[in-house]
């Protein structure tokens, strides 16, 4: 992992140590996030990909307040899951046209408050619909709206499939023809549509395909829509490496394709805004994850690092958050980096389970009691999806730099 510097032995992020950032945090439990990182990984993203295309940030990746806001200038819009994000994302002073509210379960406080806010509501079944109608009508207002569309084909290779087949997101293609025919009974505005298929992709092949179908499926649903759309989401998917042996995205050739599609379209969609979400891509490798080694033990042979951090800050290294065989993030000892001495060992949080595991069977220098324990890619999917009050532990601390 080459996107943070090191001096001497010391790893750095934003130019301190992690018993720099532990000072100046009074913690020493953290998420620390490089704000360069994130800075050139949108550049990367709008380097090889056509002006067309503009970029969204889905919230949930990274919803920390500091990390929301710099991303506020670097990307066109946000996406957002949960009324508490839709409320994030109106105060960094993104015009709400700019950003969307999705999830299948939208309960009516959230639908109001969207509306309210003029905030575009993703649409994931025709009962949502007639709610949101409703309420619009009780509000006096024109709710803005988008129809989630779930497609007859998926993303293949994607880390989680969220089209094709039966799912909760969205409404059925053949359903979305059959709306649009009479949608004038709507008291509400379409702006356009949202087609997501899936998220953490590495394969090139597999996401030009997926474009290659949702550009055709774009084309069709705008000839049906009663009047041109604004805005078509055309879903997300782009991923980075987390284990060994993964080889990173070939995003300039997803970004060839998606150019050879917005000139093969052109006529089709023209003038019609396109939008590519992401989050994890944009902010993962941008994270580190940084707890101390409180205890080294010896149990039958293997080495053991025990330290004040595991799964209730950091569930998906752990590998309970989407993995079927677990496997080993990047790890690294943040204060003893390029030290030839290693050995293999196994570091461990705090918790009374066996669940809670840092680092499996892992060659590292030789630590000690004191020593810094970093998960790299931890700027995604961190502190928000794991179950930190899970048996009463301290709260992991964040910080931008």
């Amino acid at each position: 992992m080459n996107q943070f510097a090191v001096q001497g032995q010391q790893l750095l992020l934003g130019g301190m140590s992690m018993t720099q950032i532990s000072q100046a945090l009074g913690k020493e439990v953290f998420y620390a996030y490089d704000r360069d990182v994130i800075t050139a990984q949108v550049h990367k993203f709008r380097q090889f990909m056509p002006s067309r295309i503009h970029l969204h940030y889905a919230v949930k990746a990274n919803p920390y307040w500091p990390v929301v806001n710099h991303l506020r200038a670097l990307v066109d819009g946000f996406d957002v899951a949960s009324q508490k994000e839709m409320l994030l994302a109106i105060q960094t002073g993104m015009p709400a046209k700019d950003i969307s509210f999705a999830g299948p379960g939208k309960g009516d406080a959230e639908l109001r408050s969207a509306i309210e806010l003029g905030v575009t509501l993703h649409v994931e079944s025709v009962g949502e619909l007639n709610r949101i109608h409703a309420l619009g009508l009780a509000a006096g207002k024109t709710p803005q709206v988008a129809l989630r569309v779930n497609p007859s084909f998926e993303l293949k290779s994607s880390g989680m499939k969220m089209a094709g087949g039966a799912k909760p997101f969205g409404i059925d293609e053949e359903q979305v023809f059959d709306l649009l025919a009479d949608f004038s009974a709507y008291a509400v505005k379409l702006r356009g549509f949202h087609i997501f298929c899936g998220s953490q992709n590495l394969k090139a092949e597999s996401l030009i395909e997926a474009h290659q179908l949702t550009f055709a499926l774009a084309a069709k649903l705008t000839a049906a829509c009663p009047y041109k759309p604004e805005v078509i989401n055309l879903g997300g998917g782009l991923g980075i490496p987390y284990f060994a042996g993964e080889k990173r995205l070939d995003i300039a050739a997803v970004g060839a394709s998606l150019t050879a599609l917005t000139e093969q379209y052109k006529q089709q969609l023209d003038g019609i805004e396109l939008v590519i979400e992401l989050g994890r891509f944009l902010v993962a490798e941008a994270g580190l994850y940084a707890c101390k080694v409180l205890d080294k033990k010896q149990s039958r042979g293997t080495t053991y690092l025990v330290c004040n951090g595991g799964l209730h800050h950091h569930l998906s290294n752990s590998g309970n958050f989407g993995q079927v065989i677990r496997k080993n993030y990047p790890v690294a000892i943040a204060n003893r980096m390029g030290q030839q001495d290693t050995e293999q060992v196994t570091v461990v949080g705090p918790l009374c389970t066996p669940l809670d595991i840092l680092a499996d069977r892992m060659e590292l220098p030789k630590a000690e009691v004191g020593d810094w324990v970093v998960v790299y890619q931890s700027g995604a999917y961190g502190a928000t999806a794991s179950p930190q009050d899970f048996l009463g532990h301290p709260a992991v601390a964040e910080i931008l730099l």
